[in-house]
């Protein structure tokens, strides 16, 4: 079962800012100055997706040298992922769908896990399990807003983080929602600022997001 300290570690991360920035990190060396822009700008919860070589390094500059900054580790697929992302200090894991085996390993590794889920039928088996915060992804393709606020009716226990299509515009239909707490994109974090070392562009784009609930 899922660790109820987890449960409120996972409730109190998402309360951080309106958006956690699903980044995708090329370049290592870029990880610092961009968190660093990015908790200057109001948002201090931070995802970096394993989709790139660069991904634990960029984890472990982070943890170590960026204050104030909540670094987690994002489309983790197994425990092999789960034990990594713990190992290279993430104060939490992020993953797109879930397993059995998946589930198994989150109750033996020391790391919040915010599961992902696309269907009520998901979202249940999750409940069971003792999750009460959830990733709705592909928040846009497997139905948006509209089912989200379908769900709240009959799942009220569930909060939830929709990643997945969502852009500066859309986000406020999101965080409209009474089981919405935040929600995910990457949109704070273009590959273009990132790659040209644009750390004020990338503040801007936080402190914009940090006041869509204001």
């Amino acid at each position: 079962m899922a660790s109820d300290a987890y449960q409120n570690e996972l409730a109190s991360l998402m309360r951080l800012a309106p958006v956690i920035p699903v980044v995708v990190i090329e370049d290592a060396r870029a990880a610092v100055p961009m968190a660093r822009a990015l908790v200057a700008g109001g948002v201090p919860a931070i995802e970096v997706t394993l989709r790139t070589p660069a991904a634990l390094e960029a984890v472990r500059a982070i943890a170590a040298e960026v204050e104030g900054a909540v670094v987690g580790v994002g489309t983790v697929l197994g425990e092999t992922d789960l034990r990594a992302a713990y190992e290279a200090g993430a104060r939490f894991a992020v993953s797109p769908g879930v397993t059995p085996r998946l589930l198994d390993a989150a109750e033996d590794v020391p790391l919040a896990l915010l599961p992902g889920a696309a269907t009520a039928s998901e979202a249940m088996g999750l409940l069971e399990r003792g999750y009460r915060h959830l990733k709705f992804f592909p928040a846009v393709p497997a139905g948006g807003a509209r089912l989200l606020a379908a769900w709240a009716g009959p799942l009220p226990q569930l909060r939830f983080c929709p990643t997945g299509g969502i852009s500066a515009a859309s986000a406020a239909e999101f965080l409209a929602l009474p089981n919405v707490l935040c929600v995910g994109g990457s949109w704070l974090t273009p590959a273009d600022k990132l790659a040209t070392g644009d750390w004020a562009g990338i503040e801007a784009l936080a402190r914009a997001a940090a006041n869509l609930r204001a």
